[in-house]
C-alpha cells in the first residue's frame, strides 16, 4: 500500500492530509486561535464537587469548566485509600495538576485526567504511574516480552514512574529506546519545576504543535513520503526529525509545486464531500451521516443499483461496499462516541458475519480505538470509536442559523398559519385598525396569492387592514406583526 503525509501549512492554520493509494484517509485541522487542548497540562483549581456522579468540575482557566471523574485520579492515590468516594480526594478550592485528553466538544467541557502522561516517538511517560505497558498492535509475544524487560531495566534504574511501548517503538534498538525515555525524564523534571511554582488556573505545559505531532504519532513504516508546503515548517520538521526520528530524514520533502499541495489528490474536494450527509457508493447505492449529540447514525441504502442475480445478493454487495466506505468516512469526518449503522437487512447469518468482518478488517487501520457488537434483533450494528477532538463537520462548520441546526424549515404554509395565529392573538389583546407584518419574501408572495381568500375573510372577520411587508434579511421562519 502506497501512503504519504500532506502537510499545508498558513499563519491562520495547519491541514494535515493522509493518502493511501492516492485517495485522502484522514485529516487534521488546527487553527491558530483554536487550537487543540488535549495533552496540555494546567494547574486547576477544583470549583464543584459531585457525590451523585463521583465527578468533578475543575477550573483551568477555560470558559467552560472542565470535568474530571473519580476513574481518572491518580492510580497512586486510589490505591492507597481505597474509596470510591470523590469527596475522599477532592475539595472545593483545593488546586490540582490536570492534563486534559478530550477537547471541549458541543456543550461540554474539557475531559481532565490527573494520571499525566507525556508521549515521544518510542513511549509514552506516566510519571505517577508504577507500571509498564505493550501497545495492543504489537502482537508478536516475544517482541512484547523484550521491550518489557527493557523498560523494566530501565525503570528500576531511575526509581522512576511508568512506561508504555508504543506501536513505534517494535523492533527499535534497546540504546534507542533508553535515550527516549531519558529524554522524557529530562522533559518531566522542568514541567515538575513549573508546577511547583503554578498559581490556580495556570498554563504549565503544551503539546507540539499540529506538524511536529505528525512525525511522532502519524509516521509509520508504510509511509512513503511527508510533504510539506511550508518552508519555515520544513526545517522545524527537519530539526525535530534529526534528534528524535533521523530515519524519516530522507522521506521529509519540501513542496514547492505551483498547484496547491492539497490539489495534489483532491483533498480539497474530498473534505467537501465529507460536510454532506450523502455519500455516493460505486455501485450506485449511498450513505446517509446524520450527527447527533448524543450518537452518530448511518443509514445504508441501494439507491439506484439493481444487482444481478437476486436481491439477497444485491444487498449482500451493497453492504459489503459500505463497510469499507463507512470505515473510511469514520475516519475521515472523525466521528466518535456512539455510532449506529443501519445496514441493509440480510437474511443469511453467513452474509451478515461477512459484512461484520469486513468492516472490522478495514477499521483496523484507524489510530483511534474502535469496539464493534453483533448484528442485533433489529439489523443494526452499534459501535464506538474513541473521540478525543471535534469532528471535521464541527471545526469547518456552524449551525444553520435559518434552522438552528435542525437541518429543515418551517413550510411557507406553516408560516403563513402562524402569522394568522398571531394576528388574531394581538387583535384580541390590543384595540387596533390596521397590523403590519414583516416577513420573508417566500411567505408574504403566499399570503397575497394562494392565502389571499384566507386573508381577506380573517380582514373582515376581526375588521381590521392588514398591511405586509417583504424583507430581504428575515429567512423562512421569522416574522414580526406591528401595531400601527
Amino acid at each position: 500500500m502506497s501512503e504519504e503525509i500532506l502537510i499545508n501549512v498558513t499563519p491562520p492554520e495547519t491541514r494535515v492530509a493522509v493518502i493511501e493509494n492516492g485517495i485522502l484517509q484522514e485529516v487534521v485541522i488546527e487553527r491558530s486561535r483554536e487550537r487543540g487542548l488535549v495533552g496540555n497540562i494546567y494547574q486547576g483549581e477544583v470549583c464543584r464537587v459531585l457525590p451523585g456522579m463521583q465527578a468533578a468540575f475543575v477550573d483551568i482557566g477555560l470558559p467552560k469548566a472542565a470535568f474530571l471523574h473519580l476513574s481518572d485520579l491518580c492510580a497512586r492515590d486510589l490505591e492507597k485509600k481505597g474509596s470510591e468516594n470523590i469527596e475522599h480526594y477532592l475539595h472545593e478550592g483545593q488546586y490540582i495538576v490536570v492534563q486534559v485528553v478530550k477537547d471541549p466538544l458541543g456543550s461540554k467541557g474539557a475531559r481532565l485526567t490527573m494520571e499525566i502522561s507525556i508521549p515521544s516517538r518510542f513511549q509514552v511517560y506516566m510519571p505517577y504511574g508504577n507500571n509498564i505497558g505493550i501497545s495492543q498492535r504489537i502482537e508478536c509475544e516475544a517482541e512484547r516480552a523484550r521491550l518489557k524487560a527493557c523498560l523494566g531495566r530501565f525503570r528500576q534504574e531511575q526509581q522512576c514512574g511508568g512506561f508504555i511501548a508504543r506501536t513505534a517503538a517494535e523492533c527499535v534498538e534497546e540504546s534507542i529506546l533508553v535515550a527516549d525515555m531519558q529524554f522524557l525524564l529530562k522533559l518531566w523534571e522542568s514541567i515538575f519545576e513549573k508546577i511547583s511554582s503554578a498559581k490556580a488556573k495556570q498554563f504549565i505545559h503544551k503539546d507540539l504543535p499540529l506538524s511536529v505531532r505528525t512525525l511522532r504519532d502519524l509516521y509509520k513504516e508504510s509511509i512513503e513520503r511527508i510533504r510539506v508546503d511550508s518552508h519555515e515548517t520544513h526545517q522545524h520538521l527537519i530539526e525535530f526529525a534529526s534528534v528524535f526520528v533521523p530515519e524519516i530524514l530522507p522521506i521529509i520533502e519540501h513542496y514547492t509545486g505551483e498547484c496547491p499541495i492539497f490539489d495534489i489528490y483532491n483533498v480539497e474536494d474530498e473534505i467537501k464531500k465529507a460536510l454532506e450527509r450523502k455519500v455516493k457508493l460505486k455501485s450506485g447505492g449511498h450513505l446517509v451521516f446524520d450527527q447527533t449529540e448524543a450518537m452518530t447514525t448511518v443509514d445504508v441504502n441501494t439507491g439506484g443499483y439493481v444487482g444481478g442475480r437476486n436481491l439477497e445478493e444485491t444487498v449482500f454487495k451493497t453492504n459489503l461496499e459500505a463497510a469499507h466506505a463507512i470505515a473510511r468516512q469514520l475516519r475521515l469526518r472523525n466521528l466518535g462516541g456512539i455510532i449506529i449503522i443501519d445496514f441493509i437487512d440480510m437474511k443469511g447469518d453467513e452474509h451478515k458475519k461477512q459484512v461484520l468482518s469486513a468492516l472490522e478488517r478495514n477499521l483496523e487501520r484507524d489510530r483511534a480505538k474502535t469496539k464493534i457488537t453483533e448484528v442485533s434483533s433489529l439489523g443494526l450494528v452499534e459501535m464506538t470509536r474513541k473521540r478525543t477532538r471535534e469532528s471535521l463537520e464541527h471545526v469547518l462548520c456552524e449551525p444553520c442559523c435559518a434552522c438552528d441546526g435542525r437541518g429543515v424549515l418551517k413550510t411557507p404554509e406553516t408560516m403563513c398559519l402562524e402569522i394568522f395565529r398571531e394576528i388574531i392573538r394581538e387583535v384580541r389583546q390590543h384595540k387596533v385598525q390596521t397590523l403590519l407584518v414583516l416577513a420573508s419574501n417566500n411567505v408574504v408572495e403566499m399570503l397575497l396569492d394562494e392565502e389571499a381568500d384566507m386573508l381577506a375573510e380573517l380582514e373582515t372577520f376581526l375588521g381590521i387592514q392588514i398591511k405586509f411587508r417583504a424583507e430581504a434579511q428575515y429567512n423562512q421562519e421569522q416574522y414580526d406583526v406591528v401595531l400601527l
